[in-house]
């Protein structure tokens, strides 16, 4: 039988409680943030201003002229226990296909651009990922990074950003990276990312210390709203969501950039029901069963 992690309460002063799932990244942490900070969103409970999830964490706001805290800690404590067993969670989200330009020369032009305050100025970004992860083939190392499917486990810092974490049980199979010694002061926007195991498309440019390895050929956040996809939120990005790149040519990148810029584009997504249970149970197996036919 599977439990998910146990979470820790703590007063944010007057006005937040932080609940703590584990203090390292899990991706069932992550299910089980996903589950209650919904559960908290549909109950609607009166005093509540907001409710976000992080990787293997929440925070809740609330006004405590409406709310006591400690009625509010009786709430939460009460939902947790509802959302620990998998086998009870079934989570809407959907898989994205991300078509990337991998090793593209505006990212490569960046690397060089700021190569001093790199780990180690004389390699591109793109060859600094490979070398710290034991690859000397090029197309081995674009397989292995798009061929895993990545878990959005938090949204924040730049409007529309999506943190994403490998969907995977084999350690080895998870590519990693330190990040810059001191953060670029510009990143061009569409820019794919890598830090530690975690993944990020820069939604716009500005500064950064992840690894460029490639770009994006579709934005993440479309403030126009002239993507039939993205007219609801202008935000691509929704925790719980799996996006799974897709690697394609120079030719492909600027086709679908045009298709983009005109506004005719949609992209590739999938609906499923995601089950922790299954994920905890299957493994690899169950992350398979996920990506049939996509």
């Amino acid at each position: 039988m599977f439990n998910l992690p146990e979470t820790s309460f703590n007063f944010g002063g007057d006005e937040y409680i932080y609940a703590e799932i584990s203090r390292d990244m899990r991706v069932e942490s992550n299910f089980k943030a996903l589950a209650i900070t919904e559960e908290v969103r549909k109950r609607n409970i009166p005093g509540i201003i907001d409710v976000v999830s992080s990787n293997a964490s929440y925070l809740v706001r609330y006004n405590p002229d409406v709310i006591s805290a400690r009625d509010l800690l009786v709430y939460l404590k009460e939902i947790d226990l509802t959302k620990s067993d998998p086998a009870r969670l079934h989570l809407p989200v959907r898989i994205v296909e991300i078509p990337t330009w991998y090793d593209d020369p505006v990212t490569q032009e960046y690397s060089r651009r700021f190569q001093n305050r790199h780990p180690e100025p004389g390699l591109s970004n793109f060859e600094y990922v490979m070398k710290v992860n034991g690859f000397t083939d090029k197309e081995a190392f674009i397989e292995r990074h798009s061929q895993t499917p990545y878990l959005i486990t938090m949204v924040g810092f730049l409007p529309g950003t999506a943190w994403h974490f490998p969907l995977s049980h084999h350690q080895n199979n998870i590519i990693q990276s330190p990040k810059y010694d001191s953060p670029r002061t510009d990143t061009p926007e569409r820019a794919i990312g890598l830090g530690g195991a975690f993944n990020v498309i820069y939604p716009v440019n500005g500064p950064g210390s992840y690894q460029l390895i490639g770009r994006s050929a579709v934005p993440v956040v479309d403030p126009t709203k002239r993507l039939a996809d993205l007219m609801e939120t202008s935000f691509l990005a929704r925790p719980g969501d799996i996006w799974k790149y897709r690697p394609i040519t120079e030719q492909e990148y600027n086709q679908i950039k045009v298709e983009t810029e005109e506004g005719g584009y949609r992209y590739k997504m999938k609906n499923i029901m995601l089950s922790p249970l299954e994920y905890l149970e299957k493994g690899e197996t169950y992350i398979r069963e996920l990506m049939e036919d996509f």
